[in-house]
């Protein structure tokens, strides 16, 4: 296998790159509904109990979340603060109905004196954060963060902002000075149960080991080492440990690879407080065997099972996919996200009772997988954050988008719809479709609903920016939450994939409300 080189703009006008090593890799780098209230992530600090996270009255939580990265690059900051206001980016992750932020950090940003760069405080923007140092300002987002209804977790990303490492230390940053800052910033939240855990080290790969028993490179042992001193300065916190790329000869993603547990579980101090973490990528971040089997995207679910599935599923405790994403450029990348997306779960037929998520990323600038916001940190990507909207956590209300219902309707006003059916794909095992939606009416549609009948027996296996029903061989498909609401003129557009392929395109009807 082999790896990719991850670019991250990480300046207006300038170019950092985010290097990593070689072999097996894994990722990143990584319009939309406004004023809109999300659910609430959970009360007070979290515990576990099997493969649930129950918050502080013992109600299931769901972790459906968001990595926003810039404090382990050289910035000493999140990324984009050179465009935004980090409260309105907070505020708008939480109208999109993201739950939790996790935080990529290096432990650069613990030496004294680290200062964020590229930060735009012109017009008032990010005033607050003037002459502080990165961790003051890591404190400015968390502290936003927790009034907004987001939780926190905080990931050590790198030791220093020169790139990943494959163990959890270097010759500059020993294993003494992880666990130091571990503790460090376990201390500096300890109450805050805004920041509820920590990801101890992004994806340890070859040469690390689990379970080898050598400690210099068995990184379940080093995990155990971590965790617990971190639970000795604050015992209510998560420890989010990530697996590895090897174990019995069998390769995966970085971090990926959790087989190990079954085996030799991470033994922590303090109980109810253990998350497995694994990391999941498409093509557009390298290639793995099982994008080319013939049988994919149906293989995928045991691919995962085998990696870190049976975690949750055997119930031996929860499993957070801490990191995934893809520039959904490819029609493999495409049938992966929604193969993925329905493994983890969806929210309505299951609720908490969930594998745990936190996407990458929120950044448009993470080279091989791009982000959920576009390149001007502004415009949401509806296309790739509609995939994830079955999985956002229980009780999330986009709202309509629409006008104030107590504005009469002009009585002269009508309200219609066209629907065009497209096949963008197909391979004759199954295939990918778009449809779009058009206001053909004189005024704003609040919703619609397009139909269709195939002649044939396909069935959608997946859809992404609208619901749908199948009864034999006739389709409903319904807005989703943030697309319901289109202009007179204007369009909507949904997608979904299907099984088998050949079936050509079916006459659709379209209904507007």
């Amino acid at each position: 296998m082999f790896r990719t080189l991850r670019r991250a703009l990480c300046a207006v006008g300038a170019a950092l790159l985010l290097p990593l090593a070689a072999v097996a890799p894994s990722a990143h780098g990584a319009d939309g509904a406004t004023g809109v209230v999300a659910a609430d992530a959970g009360a007070g600090y979290w515990h576990t109990s099997g493969r649930q996270i129950l918050d502080e009255a013992g109600t299931p939580v769901r972790i459906a979340g968001i990595n926003w990265f810039g404090f382990e690059t050289a910035n000493h900051v999140v990324h984009g603060l050179w465009a935004r206001d980090y409260k309105s980016m907070i505020d708008q992750m939480r109208s999109l109905g993201y739950n939790t932020l996790r935080l990529p950090f290096s432990d650069d940003i613990l030496k004294s004196g680290t200062v964020p760069d590229s930060i735009d405080f012109s017009g008032g923007k990010n005033a607050d954060l003037t002459g502080l140092t990165s961790l003051q300002v890591l404190d400015k987002i968390v502290g936003y963060a927790g009034q907004s209804g987001l939780k926190v977790i905080l990931d050590r990303h790198r030791p220093d902002a020169a790139g990943q490492s494959a163990l959890w230390y270097t010759s500059a940053v020993p294993e003494s000075t992880w666990i130091a800052n571990l503790t460090s910033l376990a201390s500096r939240y300890a109450g805050d149960a805004t920041v509820v855990g920590i990801d101890l080290h992004n994806e340890p790969h070859d040469p690390a080991c689990w379970g080898c028993g050598d400690t210099s490179l068995d990184w379940r042992l080093a995990a155990e080492r971590a965790g617990n001193a971190v639970l000795a300065v604050n015992p209510d916190l998560l420890v989010f440990v990530e697996g590895v790329q090897s174990f019995n000869g069998v390769s995966g993603w970085w971090g990926g690879n959790l087989m190990g547990v079954a085996q030799y579980p991470v033994r922590l101090d303090v109980p109810n407080r253990l998350v497995y973490s694994a990391h999941d990528y498409a093509t557009s971040v390298a290639q793995q065997s099982w994008f080319s089997d013939p049988s994919f995207p149906s293989n995928m679910p045991g691919i995962w099972d085998k990696y870190w599935g049976y975690i949750f599923k055997q119930d031996i405790a929860p499993v957070w996919l801490g990191e995934f994403g893809t520039t959904l450029q490819s029609t493999v990348d495409q049938q992966w996200l929604a193969a993925l997306v329905d493994y983890l779960r969806p929210t309505s037929a299951y609720g908490a009772d969930s594998f745990h998520w936190t996407f990458w990323s929120w950044n448009p600038n993470s080279g091989d997988t791009g982000g959920i916001l576009k390149d001007d940190w502004t415009t949401v990507d509806t296309v790739k954050d509609g995939y994830l909207a079955s999985v956002k956590a229980a009780g999330f209300d986009p709202g309509d988008g629409g006008t104030d219902p107590s504005d009469p309707e002009d009585p002269g006003s009508t309200a219609a719809c066209t629907a065009a059916y497209t096949v963008t794909s197909d391979w004759g095992s199954g295939f990918n479709a778009d449809v779009k939606v058009t206001n053909t009416g004189t005024t704003a549609i609040t919703s619609w609903r397009v139909t269709w009948t195939w002649p044939g027996a396909q069935q959608v296996t997946s859809m992404w920016n609208a619901s749908y029903t199948q009864s034999g061989a006739t389709v409903t498909a319904v807005n989703a939450a943030h697309n319901g609401s289109v202009a007179a003129g204007a369009s909507a557009s949904f997608g979904f994939g299907g099984a088998p392929g050949g079936g050509g395109v079916p006459s659709v009807s379209c209904t507007a409300a």
